[in-house]
C-alpha cells in the first residue's frame, strides 16, 4: 500500500494513505543508505510502500522507499562530509523570517535560498511581525524586499498577531 510520510520522529513516522488513512509506522530491518543521508534514510514528503503490521490495527512496517522528485538536506554538525534529507517531494518552501524580535540574518535567509535552489524547490520569503516594525525597520524590510525581489523571489510582509497579509500566503 502506498503512503505519505507527514512525520517523523526518530524511529517513528506518521504516513498517511492514498484513502486518506493515517498511521504509525517504522522501518523493520535496515534499508541502504546512500551518500546523501547520515541517519535516517526516510524523510518526510517521502511516498513509501507499507504493510500493516500482523495483530496492529494501526501500525505499518515501511518496506520500500519510492524515488525522490527532488529534496533539501542540511549538513550534519557532528561531520561535514554527512548529510540528512530534511523533506522530500517538495512543491515549494517558505522561509517565515522576521526583520527583529528575533532578527533573521541576511545569512540565513542566503543559505536557505541557495539550499532551495540548489535542490529546483521554488523559495517564498515572508517576514511576519509587520506589526511590531517602526520606520527603520520598515525601511529595512523594503531594502530586503527590494533585493530578492529583484533576483526572482516572492516576498510577502504579513502579521500573524493582526492577521494582515495572511491572504496572499
Amino acid at each position: 500500500m502506498e503512503a505519505l510520510v507527514y512525520k517523523s520522529t526518530g524511529s517513528w513516522y506518521v504516513v498517511k494513505t492514498v484513502e486518506g488513512n493515517l498511521f504509525k509506522a517504522r522501518i523493520k530491518g535496515k534499508f541502504k543508505m546512500d551518500d546523501l543521508t547520515s541517519t535516517n534514510p526516510v524523510a518526510v514528503g517521502d511516498i513509501v510502500h507499507i504493510e500493516m503490521e500482523a495483530g496492529e490495527e494501526d501500525t505499518a512496517v515501511i518496506n520500500e522507499i519510492s524515488d525522490r522528485k527532488n529534496y533539501i538536506i542540511r549538513q550534519s554538525p557532528h561531520n561535514k562530509n554527512q548529510h540528512h534529507i530534511i523533506a522530500s517531494n517538495l512543491d515549494q518552501s517558505i522561509l517565515l523570517a522576521t526583520i527583529k524580535n528575533p532578527k533573521t540574518s541576511t545569512g540565513f535567509i542566503d543559505r536557505f535560498l541557495v539550499a532551495s535552489e540548489a535542490y529546483d524547490v521554488k523559495a517564498i520569503l515572508v517576514f511576519n511581525k509587520a506589526d511590531d516594525l517602526n520606520k527603520n525597520d520598515r525601511i529595512k524590510f523594503e531594502i530586503l524586499s527590494h533585493v530578492y525581489s529583484a533576483i526572482g523571489y516572492k516576498v510577502l510582509l504579513i502579521s500573524v498577531a493582526e492577521k494582515t497579509g495572511l491572504g496572499e500566503l
